[in-house]
């Protein structure tokens, strides 16, 4: 199975895509970091550094799947919320990517707001326009914390499947177990200087982590979010005003700040996967991913559904 990423960022879907056995033919991001980041870990891959709206998609032609996260500020609460009017909406452009090149499969993911009720005449002009070109589409908002993600973060995904092969597939189901506390999964990171209390914190930090919020190059350096988020960090016994250089020294006394690389564990990166930069463009990339174990798990789901198609397929060549 191959697939095409559009707006790619530091390769969140894209990592857990390929785990889910797809091959990227290219990866359509215009940051510069996280263009490098994407070279920097998978020097293979074909990433392409420009502007969605410059890109044709006709060089891609019979693509199993179009894989993306369009920018989400045009549906964040923490926004204007302007949509279609947000120069920043690249939605025309996905559907103009899907037209282009008639992929089996579409996945792309944006923020909960979209599913607000200001967008619904929005939402249904897509699955509307999808339609026309014979694919079966829906709308769903999924749990990183339900697929092993120890933060509460919730994204809407978008999947259209090719009519004819749109009734092989299901949703992924959520996983039986709960996901590990913030405690539990930064425990030894916070510890790697010998920090004497680490143990006492990792006890306090007995829950998931809330939203992680990448924030945009409007604003200035890396915090964990608005007021009502950084009390919530506070309550795991984090200091969410800004990103630490390295874990707390071992006579450090207070709330510890969290560094890049316990940041991309929530985010349920792999701790092999490393980000181009310094640490607001690291912080960014990384708070603006698409969890990997999530894109996984809708990425397996798509897979199935193409490879039970392709399997009926050739049997009805067989009989004829």
């Amino acid at each position: 199975m191959n697939s095409l990423e559009i707006c790619a960022g530091a390769g969140g879907q894209a990592l857990g895509l390929e785990l889910a056995g797809f091959e990227h033919a290219a990866l359509v991001e215009i940051e510069s970091p996280a263009c490098a980041t994407l070279r920097l870990n998978r020097p293979h891959w074909n990433v392409i550094e420009d502007d969605l709206r410059n890109v044709s998609g006709k060089h891609f032609k019979g693509i199993d799947l179009l894989a993306g996260g369009v920018p989400c500020p045009p549906f964040s609460k923490a926004g204007k919320q302007l949509g279609q009017e947000d120069e920043r909406d690249l939605f025309p452009e996905a559907i103009r990517m899907v037209e282009e090149i008639q992929p089996k499969a579409v996945m792309l993911e944006n923020v909960r707001g979209l599913l607000d009720a200001v967008f619904d005449d929005y939402r249904e002009k897509i699955v509307d326009d999808l339609r026309k070109m014979g694919y079966t589409a829906e709308w769903k908002l999924l749990n990183a914390s339900d697929f092993g993600v120890p933060q509460l973060r919730p994204r809407v995904v978008f999947v259209a499947i090719r009519n004819d092969l749109a009734h092989n597939f299901s949703w992924p189901k959520p996983l039986w177990h709960r996901p590990p506390t913030v405690g539990e999964t930064l425990y030894d990171l916070m510890a790697e200087n010998g920090w004497f209390l680490a143990n006492r914190w990792k006890d306090w930090a007995n829950d998931i982590a809330p939203t992680i919020v990448g924030g945009s190059k409007k604003h200035g350096g890396p915090d964990l979010g608005p007021t009502r988020a950084k009390r919530a960090w506070a309550a795991l016994g984090v200091d969410g005003m800004g990103i630490a250089d390295q874990a707390p020294e071992p006579n450090f006394i207070g709330l510890p700040r969290l560094t890049t690389r316990m940041v991309a564990r929530l985010q349920g990166f792999p701790d092999s996967w490393q980000f181009f930069g310094k640490k607001t463009p690291a912080y960014r990339q990384i708070g603006n991913a698409f969890p990997p174990p999530v894109a996984q798990a809708v990425g397996l789901e798509i897979r199935k559904c193409l490879e039970a198609g392709i399997t009926i397929n050739l049997k009805r060549i067989h009989r004829l």
